[in-house]
């Protein structure tokens, strides 16, 4: 409060002397006593502004920077981060991608072996039946040319006793066969 009843006693005697001397500032219609009090009272209003409002004004703001760059910081983490999820996302899918390719080989290299396991399996039963087949028609074969032969020697046995007309003993008969399907086979 002395300040200011001091800074008005000061204003109110340079005002005094500035009208007595009509020269100088006053001579350019500037009035010395009220440019003093109006410099008195802005410097005043400066101070009080600077204790109550500048001071609350200029901590608000940078508590406000602070919180912007600490935004600013934490984005340019989430995105450090984000890339970083991403490369791993992308090696995780590249990795999943070379283990199902490496699957359906395997599983198509699986299939493969099996078809040529059941094809010759197949081969080896188709063969098994061949030969048994062949076996049994060169069985059956060798029996019908049996009963052919028997055939064959009892009508010729039959042709010989009507050529002849009497009864050839068997083994005159067999020998006399024997003879002719030689002589046929040569």
């Amino acid at each position: 409060m002395n300040l200011i009843l001091f800074a008005a006693e000061s204003a109110t005697e340079v005002a005094t002397r500035s009208e007595e001397a009509a020269s100088g500032i006053g001579a350019l219609g500037v009035n010395s006593k009220a440019f003093v009090i109006q410099l008195i009272t802005f410097l005043l209003a400066f101070l009080l502004l600077r204790k109550f409002a500048f001071s609350p004004v200029v901590r608000l703001l940078d508590q406000r920077r602070k919180i912007i760059e600490d935004g600013v910081k934490l984005g340019e983490k989430m995105e450090k981060e984000q890339a970083k999820l991403a490369e791993v996302t992308a090696q995780i899918i590249r990795d999943a991608r070379t283990e199902a390719d490496k699957i359906i080989g395997d599983g198509n290299k699986e299939a493969r072996e099996i078809i040529r396991e059941a094809e010759t399996a197949g081969k080896r039963k188709v063969d098994a039946m061949m030969n048994d087949a062949e076996a049994r028609i060169e069985e059956e074969s060798k029996q019908a040319k049996r009963r052919l032969e028997k055939e064959i020697v009892g009508l010729v046995s039959e042709a010989t006793e009507a050529i002849v007309e009497e009864k050839i003993d068997p083994k005159k008969d067999a020998d006399l066969i024997d003879k002719a399907l030689k002589g046929r086979k040569k």
